[in-house]
Protein backbone atom coordinates (compact mmCIF):
# COMPACT_ATOMS: atom_id res chain seq x y z
CA UNK A 1 0.00 0.00 0.00
CA UNK A 2 1.31 3.35 -0.93
CA UNK A 3 1.99 6.11 2.05
CA UNK A 4 -0.28 8.94 1.59
CA UNK A 5 0.49 12.05 0.40
CA UNK A 6 -1.07 14.80 2.47
CA UNK A 7 -3.22 17.11 0.38
CA UNK A 8 -2.65 19.85 3.10
CA UNK A 9 1.31 20.10 2.56
CA UNK A 10 1.62 19.50 -0.82
CA UNK A 11 2.33 22.14 -3.06
CA UNK A 12 0.02 23.50 -6.07
CA UNK A 13 2.13 21.62 -8.48
CA UNK A 14 2.78 18.53 -6.12
CA UNK A 15 -0.93 18.43 -6.25
CA UNK A 16 -1.00 18.65 -10.01
CA UNK A 17 1.33 15.94 -10.31
CA UNK A 18 -0.32 13.30 -8.15
CA UNK A 19 -3.99 14.00 -8.23
CA UNK A 20 -3.73 13.35 -11.96
CA UNK A 21 -3.42 10.91 -14.41
CA UNK A 22 0.88 10.08 -14.13
CA UNK A 23 2.60 12.86 -17.31
CA UNK A 24 -1.02 13.87 -18.54
CA UNK A 25 -0.57 17.79 -17.38
CA UNK A 26 0.17 19.73 -19.86
CA UNK A 27 0.54 23.71 -18.82
CA UNK A 28 -1.15 26.62 -20.68
CA UNK A 29 0.94 30.00 -19.68
CA UNK A 30 4.00 28.33 -17.99
CA UNK A 31 6.70 30.05 -15.72
CA UNK A 32 9.30 30.20 -19.26
CA UNK A 33 6.08 32.58 -20.62
CA UNK A 34 7.38 35.05 -17.96
CA UNK A 35 3.42 36.72 -17.42
CA UNK A 36 4.18 38.59 -14.53
CA UNK A 37 1.37 41.06 -12.49
CA UNK A 38 2.17 44.29 -14.07
CA UNK A 39 0.89 45.75 -10.10
CA UNK A 40 3.19 43.65 -8.39
CA UNK A 41 5.90 45.54 -9.97
CA UNK A 42 5.19 48.74 -9.70
CA UNK A 43 5.09 48.51 -6.04
CA UNK A 44 8.49 46.74 -5.99
CA UNK A 45 6.70 43.64 -4.36
CA UNK A 46 7.44 39.80 -5.30
CA UNK A 47 6.55 38.31 -8.66
CA UNK A 48 5.63 34.47 -9.95
CA UNK A 49 6.28 33.79 -13.03
CA UNK A 50 3.01 31.90 -12.98
CA UNK A 51 1.28 34.10 -10.72
CA UNK A 52 0.54 32.08 -8.31
CA UNK A 53 -1.98 29.79 -10.16
CA UNK A 54 -0.92 27.04 -12.75
CA UNK A 55 -3.90 25.98 -15.79
CA UNK A 56 -3.88 23.63 -18.15
CA UNK A 57 -5.14 19.73 -19.24
CA UNK A 58 -4.78 16.55 -17.67
CA UNK A 59 -6.19 13.85 -17.69
CA UNK A 60 -8.48 12.44 -14.82
CA UNK A 61 -8.69 8.27 -14.46
CA UNK A 62 -8.23 8.94 -18.15
CA UNK A 63 -10.86 11.65 -18.84
CA UNK A 64 -9.49 14.85 -20.32
CA UNK A 65 -10.30 17.56 -18.12
CA UNK A 66 -9.26 21.18 -17.89
CA UNK A 67 -7.46 22.19 -14.13
CA UNK A 68 -6.02 24.73 -12.45
CA UNK A 69 -3.98 25.18 -9.13
CA UNK A 70 -3.66 28.07 -6.92
CA UNK A 71 -0.05 27.89 -4.83
CA UNK A 72 -0.81 29.00 -1.45
CA UNK A 73 2.64 30.05 -0.68
CA UNK A 74 2.30 32.82 -3.02
CA UNK A 75 0.35 35.81 -1.26
CA UNK A 76 -1.53 32.98 0.09
CA UNK A 77 -2.99 31.54 -3.44
CA UNK A 78 -4.71 35.56 -3.36
CA UNK A 79 -6.06 37.04 -6.67
CA UNK A 80 -4.94 39.89 -8.75
CA UNK A 81 -5.55 40.56 -12.36
CA UNK A 82 -2.67 38.47 -14.16
CA UNK A 83 -4.07 35.12 -11.60
CA UNK A 84 -7.99 35.95 -12.43
CA UNK A 85 -7.23 35.94 -16.12
CA UNK A 86 -5.51 32.82 -16.28
CA UNK A 87 -9.18 31.38 -14.38
CA UNK A 88 -10.89 33.19 -17.02
CA UNK A 89 -9.03 32.16 -20.25
CA UNK A 90 -8.89 28.24 -18.78
CA UNK A 91 -12.82 28.77 -18.17
CA UNK A 92 -14.00 29.88 -21.72
CA UNK A 93 -11.59 28.02 -23.04
CA UNK A 94 -13.20 25.16 -21.37
CA UNK A 95 -16.56 26.17 -22.88
CA UNK A 96 -14.94 26.85 -26.57
CA UNK A 97 -13.35 22.92 -26.29
CA UNK A 98 -16.32 21.39 -24.99
CA UNK A 99 -14.59 19.71 -22.05
CA UNK A 100 -16.40 17.42 -19.97
CA UNK A 101 -15.02 19.62 -16.76
CA UNK A 102 -13.10 21.76 -15.34
CA UNK A 103 -11.54 20.71 -11.81
CA UNK A 104 -10.20 23.63 -9.45
CA UNK A 105 -7.89 23.27 -6.40
CA UNK A 106 -8.86 26.43 -4.94
CA UNK A 107 -6.36 27.69 -2.34
CA UNK A 108 -6.42 31.22 -1.46
CA UNK A 109 -7.28 33.97 0.96
CA UNK A 110 -9.48 36.37 -1.86
CA UNK A 111 -8.33 39.00 -3.22
CA UNK A 112 -4.56 40.58 -3.64
CA UNK A 113 -4.46 43.81 -1.54
CA UNK A 114 -1.81 45.21 -3.51
CA UNK A 115 -4.35 44.99 -6.59
CA UNK A 116 -7.40 46.14 -4.83
CA UNK A 117 -10.11 46.88 -7.31
CA UNK A 118 -7.90 44.79 -10.29
CA UNK A 119 -8.25 41.59 -7.85
CA UNK A 120 -11.97 42.26 -7.22
CA UNK A 121 -13.09 42.73 -11.19
CA UNK A 122 -11.08 39.62 -11.97
CA UNK A 123 -13.21 37.84 -9.07
CA UNK A 124 -15.97 39.02 -10.41
CA UNK A 125 -14.94 37.83 -14.20
CA UNK A 126 -14.00 34.16 -12.74
CA UNK A 127 -17.32 33.65 -11.29
CA UNK A 128 -18.81 34.84 -14.67
CA UNK A 129 -16.59 32.54 -16.48
CA UNK A 130 -17.87 29.63 -14.13
CA UNK A 131 -21.48 29.96 -14.29
CA UNK A 132 -21.04 30.42 -18.06
CA UNK A 133 -18.80 26.90 -18.13
CA UNK A 134 -21.92 25.54 -15.91
CA UNK A 135 -24.43 26.90 -18.58
CA UNK A 136 -22.41 25.32 -21.66
CA UNK A 137 -22.36 22.15 -19.79
CA UNK A 138 -19.13 22.26 -18.32
CA UNK A 139 -19.59 20.50 -14.60
CA UNK A 140 -16.99 22.28 -11.83
CA UNK A 141 -15.24 20.92 -9.39
CA UNK A 142 -14.21 22.44 -6.80
CA UNK A 143 -11.38 20.66 -4.32
CA UNK A 144 -10.46 22.97 -0.87
CA UNK A 145 -8.13 21.25 1.60
CA UNK A 146 -5.07 23.70 1.06
CA UNK A 147 -3.31 25.15 4.85
CA UNK A 148 -5.19 28.71 3.21
CA UNK A 149 -8.38 28.00 3.05
CA UNK A 150 -10.98 29.30 0.26
CA UNK A 151 -12.02 32.69 1.64
CA UNK A 152 -13.09 35.81 0.42
CA UNK A 153 -14.07 36.08 -3.28
CA UNK A 154 -12.53 32.28 -4.16
CA UNK A 155 -14.89 31.40 -0.99
CA UNK A 156 -17.71 32.52 -3.45
CA UNK A 157 -16.45 30.86 -6.44
CA UNK A 158 -15.80 27.79 -4.94
CA UNK A 159 -19.59 27.78 -3.99
CA UNK A 160 -20.95 28.14 -7.43
CA UNK A 161 -19.28 24.94 -8.62
CA UNK A 162 -20.85 21.52 -8.94
CA UNK A 163 -19.40 19.90 -6.51
CA UNK A 164 -17.14 21.15 -3.77
CA UNK A 165 -14.68 18.61 -2.10
CA UNK A 166 -12.94 19.24 1.32
CA UNK A 167 -10.95 17.83 3.69
CA UNK A 168 -11.60 18.38 7.60
CA UNK A 169 -8.45 20.70 7.53
CA UNK A 170 -9.73 22.18 4.41
CA UNK A 171 -11.40 25.81 5.24
CA UNK A 172 -14.10 27.59 3.39
CA UNK A 173 -15.68 31.05 4.29
CA UNK A 174 -16.38 34.23 3.18
CA UNK A 175 -13.97 35.98 5.52
CA UNK A 176 -11.42 35.09 7.09
CA UNK A 177 -10.83 34.96 11.23
CA UNK A 178 -8.46 37.74 11.42
CA UNK A 179 -10.64 39.97 8.95
CA UNK A 180 -13.86 38.95 11.11
CA UNK A 181 -11.74 39.89 14.76
CA UNK A 182 -10.44 43.03 12.99
CA UNK A 183 -13.70 44.49 12.28
CA UNK A 184 -16.03 43.01 14.95
CA UNK A 185 -13.52 42.51 17.89
CA UNK A 186 -12.34 39.60 19.55
CA UNK A 187 -15.68 38.84 21.18
CA UNK A 188 -17.17 38.44 18.38
CA UNK A 189 -14.34 35.74 16.87
CA UNK A 190 -11.06 35.11 18.62
CA UNK A 191 -8.82 34.36 15.57
CA UNK A 192 -6.39 32.55 18.03
CA UNK A 193 -8.66 29.97 19.38
CA UNK A 194 -7.66 27.44 16.24
CA UNK A 195 -10.10 25.02 17.70
CA UNK A 196 -12.85 27.18 16.94
CA UNK A 197 -11.40 28.38 13.55
CA UNK A 198 -12.02 25.07 12.61
CA UNK A 199 -15.12 24.04 14.05
CA UNK A 200 -16.01 27.11 12.30
CA UNK A 201 -14.40 26.87 8.71
CA UNK A 202 -13.47 23.68 8.51
CA UNK A 203 -14.62 20.88 6.40
CA UNK A 204 -16.97 18.81 8.71
CA UNK A 205 -18.83 21.96 9.98
CA UNK A 206 -19.39 22.99 5.95
CA UNK A 207 -20.13 19.43 5.11
CA UNK A 208 -22.57 19.17 8.19
CA UNK A 209 -23.95 22.70 6.80
CA UNK A 210 -24.40 21.44 3.18
CA UNK A 211 -21.50 23.88 1.98
CA UNK A 212 -19.59 20.99 0.36
CA UNK A 213 -21.06 18.01 -1.22
CA UNK A 214 -18.34 15.15 -0.37
CA UNK A 215 -15.81 15.49 2.67
CA UNK A 216 -12.64 13.43 2.44
CA UNK A 217 -9.31 12.48 4.46
CA UNK A 218 -6.35 14.60 4.24
CA UNK A 219 -5.16 12.21 0.87
CA UNK A 220 -4.26 13.14 -2.65
CA UNK A 221 -5.76 10.04 -3.37
CA UNK A 222 -8.66 10.10 -1.63
CA UNK A 223 -9.66 13.67 -3.23
CA UNK A 224 -8.24 12.14 -6.78
CA UNK A 225 -10.81 9.43 -6.19
CA UNK A 226 -13.89 11.87 -5.24
CA UNK A 227 -12.79 14.23 -7.88
CA UNK A 228 -13.14 11.19 -10.57
CA UNK A 229 -16.44 10.32 -8.84
CA UNK A 230 -17.77 13.67 -9.31
CA UNK A 231 -16.74 13.95 -12.85
CA UNK A 232 -18.12 10.33 -13.99
CA UNK A 233 -21.35 11.33 -11.94
CA UNK A 234 -21.89 14.82 -13.78
CA UNK A 235 -21.04 13.60 -17.24
CA UNK A 236 -23.61 13.85 -19.96
CA UNK A 237 -25.98 15.61 -16.59
CA UNK A 238 -27.69 18.78 -16.22
CA UNK A 239 -24.87 21.21 -14.79
CA UNK A 240 -26.44 24.74 -15.48
CA UNK A 241 -27.33 26.90 -12.36
CA UNK A 242 -31.42 27.10 -12.50
CA UNK A 243 -33.49 28.90 -11.09
CA UNK A 244 -35.13 26.25 -9.34
CA UNK A 245 -31.56 25.35 -7.69
CA UNK A 246 -31.00 28.65 -6.81
CA UNK A 247 -34.85 28.65 -4.57
CA UNK A 248 -33.87 25.85 -2.77
CA UNK A 249 -30.56 26.98 -1.79
CA UNK A 250 -32.56 30.10 -0.62
CA UNK A 251 -34.70 28.32 1.19
CA UNK A 252 -31.85 26.30 2.93
CA UNK A 253 -30.17 29.75 3.91
CA UNK A 254 -33.29 30.78 5.67
CA UNK A 255 -33.91 27.00 7.25
CA UNK A 256 -30.36 27.62 8.67
CA UNK A 257 -31.09 31.08 10.30
CA UNK A 258 -34.11 29.73 11.55
CA UNK A 259 -32.59 26.79 13.25
CA UNK A 260 -29.33 28.20 14.44
CA UNK A 261 -28.78 31.67 14.07
CA UNK A 262 -29.39 32.24 17.70
CA UNK A 263 -26.67 29.52 18.65
CA UNK A 264 -23.12 30.41 20.30
CA UNK A 265 -20.87 27.99 18.63
CA UNK A 266 -21.08 24.98 15.72
CA UNK A 267 -21.06 22.39 18.46
CA UNK A 268 -24.42 23.58 19.64
CA UNK A 269 -25.39 23.79 16.10
CA UNK A 270 -23.78 19.89 15.87
CA UNK A 271 -25.72 19.02 18.69
CA UNK A 272 -29.02 20.49 17.31
CA UNK A 273 -28.95 18.55 14.21
CA UNK A 274 -29.10 15.51 16.42
CA UNK A 275 -25.13 14.63 15.65
CA UNK A 276 -24.21 12.26 18.82
CA UNK A 277 -21.60 12.83 21.06
CA UNK A 278 -21.44 16.15 19.27
CA UNK A 279 -18.48 17.50 21.74
CA UNK A 280 -15.80 14.84 19.80
CA UNK A 281 -16.84 15.36 16.48
CA UNK A 282 -13.24 16.76 15.64
CA UNK A 283 -11.85 13.73 17.02
CA UNK A 284 -13.57 11.29 14.72
CA UNK A 285 -11.81 10.07 11.31
CA UNK A 286 -13.38 11.09 8.22
CA UNK A 287 -15.09 7.74 7.79
CA UNK A 288 -16.62 7.39 11.17
CA UNK A 289 -17.47 11.18 10.66
CA UNK A 290 -19.37 10.54 7.61
CA UNK A 291 -21.24 7.29 8.48
CA UNK A 292 -22.09 9.72 12.23
CA UNK A 293 -23.90 11.60 10.11
CA UNK A 294 -25.46 9.52 7.68
CA UNK A 295 -27.12 7.68 10.62
CA UNK A 296 -28.18 11.21 11.76
CA UNK A 297 -29.97 11.99 8.81
CA UNK A 298 -31.36 8.71 8.64
CA UNK A 299 -32.82 8.72 12.32
CA UNK A 300 -30.60 5.80 13.27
Amino acid sequence: MSRPVSYQEATARERLQHLFDAGSFAEFIPPSARVTSPHLAQLNAPVAFDDGVAIGRALLGGVPVYVAAQEGAFMGGAVGEVHGAKLVGLLRKAIADKMAAVVLLVESGGVRLHEANAGLIAVSEVMRALLDARDAGVAVIALVGGANGAFGGMGIVTRCANVVIMSEEGRLAMSGPEVIETANGVEEFDSRDRALVWRTSGGKHRYLMGDCQRIVADDIAAFRAAAQEAVAALAGGATALTLEALEAEQRMLEARLNDYGALPDPVDIWSAMHMPDAANIPMLDVDSFVAASANRRQGV
